[in-house]
């Protein structure tokens, strides 16, 4: 068994897990940004049906949050399953190694 390739493999998985949580903090991000942008939108200009602009800023912060957390849930599912088809390389190397 190629020990770079084992090594490899496991660090590619650490590098997408690594990513779909920074994809997850985005989603985050953005949500709060547009809920920010609500909230202090009707306190910096007065418009006139500035209550529904509000709510509207704070609807597509909370659809940006739900679709973030239903994206990483269903990414991290798809990783688990493709860690589990690489197998335990670690029994593996552990033998090999002896």
């Amino acid at each position: 068994m190629n020990k770079d390739l084992i090594l490899r493999e496991r660090l590619a998985i650490q590098r997408t897990i690594m990513a779909n949580q920074s994809t997850f903090l985005s989603f985050l991000r953005t949500s709060m940004y547009f809920a920010v942008a609500g909230v202090s939108l009707d306190q910096l200009v007065k418009l006139p049906g500035g209550h529904i602009i509000e709510y509207i800023f704070l609807v597509i912060s909370a659809v940006v949050l739900v679709v973030g957390v239903i994206n990483y849930v269903i990414q991290k599912r798809k990783i688990t399953e493709s860690e589990r088809h690489i197998g335990n390389y670690k029994l593996d190397y552990e033998n090999n190694a002896v």
